[in-house]
């Protein structure tokens, strides 16, 4: 399901003194069956950006279009139910939200709320545990005996029954140790590869950022700055560090590299620490920039 934006802004509190202007003339498309990564410092308008992919925030000038539904600034929203069945978004820290008593609860509450039959809702919850890799025997469980790692795959689990087509992560691994981060993304990542799920990710991570998305979308004071795939997007790292974002290691550590023994190792940006390793030997071997 493809996502385009045309002239989408958005204003908090519009017409008020405390009037702000979250989002300035955003056109972007992000493609069907696609990873898209969109990074910018606080306040640069993602999250405003993210809230308007399912309709929980309706532009103020412009429109958005999600396959077939289009959410106008000058129109009431409509089937907006029917939308949040396709869109479903992770916020941050989304094990928060759990209240049923038990897993099997939690998970079917969305489902059910939206009309599906118990018993549906039910093989749904068997088939979203095994997509966030846990077994059937959690079903019974009360979701606040587990750990704070199986609470946020159970939270998650409650989104993809309701069988999206569009996953739209918000920060979904704060809070998370370095092996639970990487758990978690690369179950989304097998969401995206193995079950043709469109993934929308709002990070701070550069790291994430290039080593899962196809495409990424810079923001900078409500606007895009910049939009292209990884290697695009980090081929000036200068850029993104004057504008206060971070880059992925292995091209920090490049910079200071290259800098300190006044070389250039490589003529693009080393995304992984593997390329950079890659580069390095190559340089060292044949005393040019492959």
């Amino acid at each position: 399901m493809e996502i385009k934006t045309k002239h989408l802004e958005y204003t908090y509190q519009k017409n008020s003194p405390f009037e702000k202007r979250a989002l300035i003339d955003i056109n972007i498309t992000i493609p069907h069956h696609s990873y898209t990564a969109v990074i910018g410092h606080t306040g640069s308008g993602k999250s405003t950006l993210l809230q308007h992919l399912n309709g929980l925030l309706q532009p103020t000038g412009g429109e958005i279009q999600i396959g077939d539904f289009v959410i106008r600034s000058d129109k009431k929203k409509k089937g907006l139910k029917a939308l949040r069945k396709k869109v479903g978004i992770v916020f941050q820290f989304p094990e928060h939200q759990l209240f049923e008593e038990t897993v099997e609860k939690d998970i079917c509450f969305g489902p059910m709320n939206f009309g599906v039959p118990e018993q549906e809702a039910k093989l749904r919850a068997k088939e979203a545990l095994k997509l966030v890799g846990l077994s059937e025997e959690y079903l019974e469980r009360s979701p606040f005996d587990l750990s704070g790692g199986q609470m946020r795959r159970i939270a998650i689990a409650g989104v993809l029954a309701m069988q999206p087509e569009v996953l739209v992560l918000d920060e979904p691994t704060a809070g998370l140790d370095p092996r639970g981060r990487t758990e978690i993304m690369e179950m989304f990542y097998s969401l995206y590869k193995n079950y043709g799920l469109s993934i929308v990710l709002v990070t701070h991570s550069m790291e994430d950022a290039s080593k899962y998305a196809d495409y990424i979308i810079v923001m900078h004071k409500g606007s895009v700055y910049k939009h292209g795939t990884p290697r695009e997007i980090f081929d000036k790292p200068e850029e993104l560090i004057k504008l206060g974002l971070d880059v992925p290691e292995s091209i920090r550590f490049q910079l200071k590299l290259e800098k300190r023994l006044g070389i250039q190792i490589s003529d693009q940006p080393n995304l992984s620490i593997e390329e950079l390793t890659e580069s390095i030997l190559s340089y060292l071997k044949w005393g040019v920039t492959q």
